[in-house]
């Protein structure tokens, strides 16, 4: 249940909101400048061709379904689900970075998920706990596993839908 006594301010979450975008842009950076960059990188590593043109069309659409995700929330007012979601992808998709590296050394967006994606993630779903009922919590946490699921799926196929 919600405790109206730890609501969050309207400029916390205001700020909050942008930190997805802002740290997607840098992850999408490193992970296009980083290294090898990702689309070689899953190539020599997974057997997978992800053109560079895919690459960017895939951020690309990921960043626009982002932030319109959080403007439909904020303006339906249900923010704080929203950022759990993206809280729980983010915090994924720096992990898989993280454990993949044990295995394979440096990978494209290493760092960022280091330094940015990882601690992103873990302040959000710390700072958005209680803030909603429980149930719609985990949901939401769910849906931010979901998120990332599909996307690992679609870079599998090389950026392809079908």
């Amino acid at each position: 249940m919600e405790n109206p006594k730890r609501r969050l301010s309207q400029s916390t979450v205001n700020f909050w909101c942008w930190l997805f975008p802002i740290s997607y842009i840098i992850h999408i950076g490193e992970e296009y400048w980083g290294g090898e960059g990702y689309p070689a990188y899953l190539l020599r590593l997974r057997g997978v061709y992800l053109s560079t043109t895919r690459f960017f069309i895939a951020q690309a659409t990921g960043l626009i379904l982002m932030t319109v995700g959080i403007l439909i929330a904020r303006r339906l007012n249900f923010i704080a689900d929203m950022l759990v979601v993206l809280g729980g992808a983010v915090l994924v998709n720096g992990v898989t970075h993280i454990l993949t590296a044990f295995q394979h050394g440096y990978g494209p967006g290493l760092i960022s998920s280091i330094f940015v994606w990882s601690p992103l993630g873990i302040a959000t779903l710390f700072l958005f706990k209680g803030k909603i009922r429980e149930l719609r919590y985990w949901i939401a946490v769910a849906f931010g596993l979901g998120i990332n699921a599909a996307i690992a799926v679609f870079t599998m196929r090389g950026g392809r839908i079908v």
